[in-house]
């Protein structure tokens, strides 16, 4: 019986399969090679790898690139470029610069919670923070740190991140220092068991007089809200204050929610607060929740070109509603909000989501280009101007007339403008005084070392009454300043004189008196402070627009 046609085609076909590849493996090794890598894909598989093309593009140039190249920093520089593109304040975190960051927005780090400077190769202790694992120890204020477990510190060339970096550690991990105390020559030991330390968020808090508070904020982290409540305790149970001056000056903002959170204590239930919105993102109103713990009469917040951001949404708010009096100078004007992301790099993401309003809807976002290098030199522009000493330079892009509650007209697109303007006295505000006044902590640490023996005030209202820094202090400035190669300027010292001498005395009351002592000294004469008592204690509801 013959065999079917079928069976010896299945047969053959193996075999013509294998000639087949053999050929084509043949001619493929003939053809040129330069284009081997590509490959055509359909439109869904393009989109898919597209978003790997940057990693791939990196990969080649650290494997074939003719020169030598930090590819991490390729790929930073790379991200950076691409959100310049789209605004200002989205960002690419690295993963270095995650932790730092984390550490401002959440409120707290874990280490063994000291303030230090270090003088001429010297750690000096500032303050040991209250409560915290150096203070419950035995360090204290002044003492110097000769060793960090077995590393000599004292007298070594060490920098501030050497020092971070030996100080803090996991919570519960313990580190040795020895130490020297006033003017003894012999060290101490002291083990301190690390732990996890409040990065404070309020500064300060303390009567003006015998009605008004005061209280600054230097940032809204994840606690803010619960420290402000906590500063307004005391104030009200048992200083009985009325009215309060909120200090947001130089405050660049941080958590919305804090902001609004705080904004509750101030205003009844329902009282829309901000909204926010944008392309993906729709519109959300934030209203007061009416669960104010403590009744404040009068308001008065302090702003200037540093409020940004959650500060703005404070201003903004009070402003709209005429809940208080906007004292200072025009804000920074930040309207965009983030959110942030987790990268796979252990980086981040912050990424522009969506605009907030003020309740009278206005968009305070100042104008910016696309991969605009002055955008962040605003304050400089504004000094240059000369907006900073005449509220009538104040430009505002959006010529949009907004109305509070009570009808006084409002602009949007460029900060928020104060009900009260008051000027940088620029008389003094030169290079030198900015040159002198960041040498002013060492300096006061150092002349605090040889006054230790004569009787400097045991209290903080003495020290406040009786304390000035002599001329003959100021001529010991005056040559180290010379000392240290600062460009001088004879008139110029002459103008700054006084303001140098009551920074002075506020960084001499930061060491005795810890974060109260140099507010209280700083803020004394401040005419900011001085304007928010005075308006405070007029029976007008509201002062509008006054310059």
């Amino acid at each position: 019986m013959s065999e079917p046609t079928s069976s010896k085609f299945e047969i053959r076909l193996p075999l013509l399969l294998a000639c087949t590849l053999a050929l084509g493996m043949f001619i493929g090794q003939k053809l040129p090679h330069y284009d081997r890598h590509f490959r055509f894909v359909t439109g869904s598989q393009a989109k898919g790898m597209a978003s790997r093309a940057l990693d791939e593009t990196l990969r080649y140039i650290e494997a074939k690139y003719v020169d030598s190249v930090d590819v991490a920093n390729l790929k930073n520089d790379a991200i950076s470029q691409l959100l310049a593109q789209l605004d200002p304040h989205s960002v690419y975190i690295s993963p270095e610069e995650l932790a730092r960051v984390e550490e401002d927005m959440t409120g707290n780090f874990e280490g063994v919670g000291i303030e230090f400077l270090l003088v001429e190769d010297t750690i000096r202790v500032v303050t040991p923070l209250s409560g915290g694992p150096a203070e419950t120890a035995g360090i204290m204020a002044g003492d110097k740190i000769v060793r960090i477990d077995d590393s000599l510190v004292a007298g070594v060339k060490i920098d501030n991140a050497a020092i971070f970096k030996k100080l803090r550690g996991e919570k519960g991990s313990s580190v040795r220092v020895d130490i020297l105390r006033g003017a003894s020559r012999e060290t101490r030991r002291f083990t301190i068991l690390r732990d996890v330390i409040p990065v404070q968020s309020v500064d300060v808090a303390y009567m003006l007089d015998e009605q008004t508070g005061y209280i600054k904020i230097n940032r809204f982290s994840a606690r803010t809200h619960q420290e402000f409540m906590e500063a307004l305790r005391p104030l009200k149970e048992q200083h009985n204050m009325r009215h309060l001056v909120l200090d947001l000056r130089g405050n660049p903002g941080g958590y919305l929610n804090e902001a609004v959170d705080i904004l509750s204590q101030l205003f009844s239930e329902g009282k829309l607060l901000v909204y926010t919105a944008g392309r993906t993102e729709e519109r959300y109103d934030y209203k007061s929740t009416g669960r104010a713990q403590f009744d404040i009469d009068k308001l008065a917040v302090l702003i200037d070109e540093g409020s940004a951001s959650a500060s703005e949404i404070i201003a903004g708010a009070v402003q709209d509603h005429d809940r208080g009096w906007l004292i200072g100078r025009r804000s920074y004007g930040k309207g965009l909000v983030q959110e942030q992301y987790p990268l796979s790099d252990g980086g981040a993401l912050r990424l522009t989501v969506s605009r907030y309003y003020t309740p009278s809807g206005r968009s305070i976002q100042r104008a910016y280009r696309r991969n605009d290098p002055e955008y962040a030199d605003e304050a400089n522009r504004r000094l240059q101007n000369g907006e900073l000493a005449d509220s009538s330079k104040i430009h505002f892009d959006d010529t949009t007339r907004y109305y509070t509650g009570m009808g006084r007209v409002v602009f949007a697109g460029g900060g928020i403008a104060p009900d009260i303007f008051i000027p940088l006295d620029t008389a003094f505000a030169g290079n030198l005084f900015f040159e002198a006044r960041q040498r002013l902590p060492i300096f006061a640490a150092q002349w605090l070392d040889k006054q230790r023996q004569k009787n400097m005030p045991k209290k903080l209202e003495d020290f406040l009454r009786n304390f000035q820094p002599t001329d003959a202090d100021l001529d010991l400035l005056r040559k180290k300043l010379q000392s240290e190669g600062v460009s001088w300027d004879e008139t110029a010292w002459r103008r700054c004189q006084n303001a140098l001498r009551q920074e002075l005395k506020a960084r001499i009351g930061k060491l005795l008196f810890q974060d109260e002592g140099f507010f209280r000294a700083l803020n004394a004469n401040d005419p900011a402070i001085e304007k928010a008592r005075e308006v405070l204690r007029s029976k007008e509801p509201l002062v509008p627009n006054q310059k």
